[in-house]
């Protein structure tokens, strides 16, 4: 949402982006009350109010819709947890505000877009609107582009009966159950499942996950697909609907020089003395304190989200009965240390900090930092990456930028990204046991050649720095497969 309308602008195309405000971003510097739009929702008339705020590209404009429905739980928190008892709840009625807010003000523009490009379950109310709400009839005459980034998440809801179910946010709306529907609680509405069926055209961020979606998720087998749409998804693809675009990186940034040791150290230090006093950064500035003045011969780095996606991988046991983690980090013992830097689902926080309390050559930063992850990308000499799925993936893309190679598990945007034995080490595996042993197995033999054949291991580097998945030709093949297909 940040780089695909900017790059848009670099053929041509003007994008105008709609968000909700969060409670925040109406009041950025600079941003200009435009009017409102009026909207029945639960049976009230609701006024949301729509702003203008300042970008950086002159060919993207920024559409902010302000309400009380959309203000955020905090400083940063977007989504809420609503418990395994009423999943999306809250996130759903946002959402669902925001898709009738949306179509209510496309529809009064003039000229009207050329497409809407929705992406997510999120967006997907809007064609709520554009198929059932008889008063926006002259959306149906533009077309829809749907893009998907993580089947995971649904925003499943019932169809009546709650407080945050279809019939209550648009009492009154004369939709069609079976396309609405989830295709297995057929008393709930999926929004994901709505777009697939409504969107003219659908596409999602990576040519392999587009093929893996089709087919039905197997965990017992350790792969993960279409979680339930499968079937809507190979209809999809059979109608040419559906199509695969990677996504894209920038390129264009300074180089950088590769940050010493003693410099990494003491911009983590200054990064935990910033954060709340929590065990998790006592233990982290612990560790810290203890690890050796002068660089290791191996640093291995990771950034990203601990969530199922990310780390399960990371837990899983291997054939010898170990955690991968833990048997990488013993493969490491003095010779190196692993920083990993994310946060997340609170047990995959606790299994990380336990593996921390285990091994001193853990220095695990729980939380995010934009001021620490770059120069991680940078100074790392191997990257760990052994996700479950990954529809695309944007932290490979950053690390071989910085000339990191990457250890990935061979599935959708990481298959599409890292070559193995090229640009980096790529492992695969029949179950979720095998899958382990082959993720340490690849560690393994990236640090061997590292340290046994110099020459070869630079060339690796060299050919991560120079791979190349730009936004521009992202944005040109949305523009030729999904923009000018109508």
């Amino acid at each position: 949402m940040r780089d695909l309308p900017a790059a848009l602008g670099e053929h041509g195309w003007r994008a105008t982006v709609l968000t909700p405000s969060y409670g925040h971003f109406h009041m950025l510097p600079g941003a200009k009350f435009l009017g409102s739009v009026s909207i029945e929702f639960r049976l009230k008339r609701e006024a949301v109010a729509v702003y203008e705020v300042p970008g950086s590209v002159d060919s993207v404009t920024n559409i902010v819709f302000d309400h009380k429905g959309f203000e955020s739980l905090g400083d940063g928190i977007i989504y809420s947890e609503d418990g395994p008892k009423r999943p999306f709840a809250s996130d759903a009625s946002k959402f669902a505000l925001f898709g009738a807010a949306a179509a209510a003000w496309i529809h009064g523009q003039a000229p009207q877009p050329d497409v809407v490009h929705l992406h997510d379950w999120h967006a997907a109310f809007y064609l709520l609107m554009r198929h059932y709400a008889e008063h926006y009839e002259s959306l149906c005459r533009i077309p829809t582009v749907f893009t998907i980034h993580n089947l995971s998440y649904q925003g499943v809801r019932p169809l009546k009966g709650d407080e945050s179910a279809l019939e209550a946010w648009f009492p009154g709306l004369k939709y069609l159950p079976g396309e609405v529907g989830d295709p297995e609680h057929r008393d709930c509405i999926n929004p994901m499942a709505t777009a697939i069926r409504l969107a003219d055209r659908i596409s999602t961020v990576s040519p392999t996950y587009a093929d893996e979606i089709c087919r039905p998720s197997d965990p017992g087998h350790g792969f993960i697909g279409g979680e339930g749409l499968e079937g809507l998804l190979a209809d999809a693809r059979d109608e040419g609907r559906l199509v695969g675009i990677l996504n894209g990186c920038y390129y264009d940034g300074p180089k950088g020089r590769r940050p010493g040791w003693q410099r990494v150290l003491g911009m983590i230090a200054e990064q935990l003395a910033a954060w709340p006093d929590t065990e998790a950064n006592r233990i982290a500035a612990r560790t810290l304190a203890a690890l050796p003045k002068r660089r290791p011969p191996f640093l291995l780095t990771s950034i990203g989200r601990l969530v199922r996606q990310k780390a399960t991988l990371f837990f899983e046991k291997t054939p010898r009965g170990v955690a991968a983690i833990d048997e990488i980090l013993e493969e490491l013992g003095k010779k190196g240390v692993l920083i990993l830097l994310g946060s997340g689902e609170h047990i995959f926080e606790y299994k990380m900090l336990e593996a921390a309390r285990r091994h001193n050559n853990l220095l695990f930063l729980r939380g995010y930092s934009e001021m620490l992850a770059e120069p991680l990308y940078r100074a790392g000499d191997l990257f760990l990456m052994p996700s479950s799925f990954e529809p695309c993936g944007i932290s490979q893309m950053l690390a071989m930028r910085a000339a990191q190679p990457c250890v990935v598990h061979g599935v959708g945007g990481l298959r599409d990204t890292v070559k193995d034995g090229r640009s980096g080490f790529v492992f695969e595996g029949d179950t979720a046991e095998q899958q382990a042993g082959h993720f340490v197995e690849q560690v393994r033999r990236a640090l061997e050649l590292k340290f046994n054949s110099h020459d070869e291991w630079q060339k690796i580097c060299i050919r991560a720095a120079n791979a190349r998945f730009s936004w521009s030709k992202s944005a040109r093949a949305t523009i030729e497969q999904l923009y000018e297909q109508h």
